[in-house]
């Protein structure tokens, strides 16, 4: 009777010890995804003042290109005159 005892007390340890282990696990495991999705937001929002920021480039090289152009034209019919 005293092993069957004991063996119930050992059985319930390692069962508690077993369950605490993955609780803690898992609350590691959801704290490194908290500070991943974090890192990807900022990621992310790199990323989109990137996109913004080429975006406002292509539009100033436009402008520039026009802009030489009618000076292009302006030097032609000056020289013209």
């Amino acid at each position: 009777m005293q092993a069957i005892i004991a063996a119930l007390i050992g059985l319930a340890g390692s069962a508690l010890g077993s369950v605490l282990g993955v609780m803690a696990s898992a609350k590691l495991t959801s704290y490194r995804l908290e500070q991943l999705e974090k890192k990807v937001e900022v990621h992310n929002q790199v990323i989109d003042r990137v996109y913004k920021l080429e975006q406002h480039n292509e539009v100033q090289d436009e402008k520039i290109s026009v802009a030489n152009h009618r000076i292009e034209d302006l030097e032609r019919k000056v020289e013209a005159a």
